[in-house]
């Protein structure tokens, strides 16, 4: 349900971003250049004209102010002002920083906190205060880099007030939810197998799952969750057991069986290449702390998917696991040379340095079974 309740927030928070940086803009602006006023509408001339007089003076400052703020928005968005520094007006419970939760006040009824917003929070502290409801305010000065970060989280929550949050991520758990049971295959054990007091105790959790799997209420936080229509999938290697080791009640409400391929060569080199945080991006990363430049060759990329590719057939199959053994084992010596390493050095990784590195353990399967 947390998961459930951060993605509902999240997404209204994206559909309501556009008008809260708009709002923040417009708070700041108002402390730069002074709150925008009304266009004035002029009344009819005296005969002396002095109401038209006045009027085009006040059009005038008008003018020069709309100007002035019109300077100050281009400034603003094109960041030149994010080092300047304003007084700000804003809750004080954004601005909490001993470490004192306001949302404590919750505590004293069954209300939870953590998904109340700033505002109610505010406004129920201020009530147990003695201030009548009346908001309580502090002025801080700081960057308008920060205050932008700072005020456009207050409009958003603002605009937010009216959403029913739990309403909408309990409906979006229910009619969407997908729970993943992951190492399913260790709470089974093989039927003719001796069963210990562990297999006893892994045969109590695959009952406890019965009632989840085939549909229940669950109490929450947030309210009561039905898992009718939640989808639950469970994975597992299942060296030791089989599927239908498992109780026969849960076969039942597991109905569906995929068994999946072993990672090939082609898959191992996605892996390595493609996530926005791969193995090669985080030892270039590593060697860069010391000012030294890694650079992997493509056919080193190829060489060490070819290797762990032949590992995982030959030693053991551990999948995409295989991938940072080997990789470590490529930048055992790297890693400790580049510390002695001018900075701005350059260290390349050609597929000669991989097959040097890793010959010895394809050759003799028992040492790397053991080292990789």
């Amino acid at each position: 349900m947390d998961i459930s309740f951060q993605l509902t927030k999240k997404i209204h928070m994206e559909r309501v971003r556009s008008v809260a940086i708009e709002r923040t803009e417009s708070k700041i602006l108002d402390i730069l250049a002074g709150p925008s006023t009304p266009a004035v509408v002029t009344e009819d001339e005296d005969d002396d004209g002095e109401s038209a007089s006045e009027s085009k003076n006040v059009k005038s400052l008008q003018d020069i102010k709309s100007n002035t703020r019109a300077k100050f928005s281009g400034l603003f968005k094109s960041g030149l002002l994010d080092d300047q520094e304003i007084v700000v007006e804003v809750p004080a419970e954004y601005l909490d920083k001993s470490g004192n939760n306001p949302g404590q006040v919750f505590a004293m009824g069954n209300l939870d906190s953590s998904n109340v917003s700033p505002n109610m929070t505010s406004a129920v502290m201020n009530l147990f205060s003695g201030k009548g409801g009346k908001e309580n305010k502090k002025r801080k000065k700081m960057k308008i880099s920060d205050a932008k970060v700072l005020l456009e989280e207050i409009e958003t929550d603002i605009l937010l007030e009216n959403v029913d949050l739990k309403a909408e991520a309990l409906q979006r758990a229910e009619e969407s939810g997908i729970v993943f049971l992951d190492e399913i295959d260790k709470i089974c054990s093989a039927k003719d197998a001796y069963r210990s007091g562990a297999d006893a105790s892994a045969e109590g959790v695959q009952r406890d799952l019965l009632p989840l799997v085939e549909g229940t209420v669950i109490n929450t936080k947030y309210g009561n969750v039905k898992t009718d229509y939640i989808l639950f999938i469970g994975s597992g290697a299942f060296h030791q057991c089989k599927p239908a080791d498992m109780l026969p009640e849960l076969q039942g409400r597991l109905p569906i069986r995929v068994e999946l391929s072993a990672l090939t060569e082609e898959n191992l080199y996605q892996i390595l290449t493609e996530p926005e945080a791969n193995l090669v991006v985080q030892q270039k990363q590593l060697v860069g702390t010391e000012g030294v430049e890694l650079v992997v060759e493509e056919d080193a990329l190829r060489e060490i998917a070819r290797v762990a590719a032949l590992l995982n057939k030959t030693v053991e199959n551990i999948g995409a696991r295989r991938l940072h053994t080997v990789m470590e084992r490529i930048m055992e010596e790297i890693s400790y040379d580049c510390a002695e390493m001018e900075e701005g050095s350059q260290v390349k990784v050609p597929k000669e340095m991989v097959e040097e590195r890793l010959k010895d353990f394809i050759k003799n399967p028992d040492l790397s079974r053991y080292i990789l």
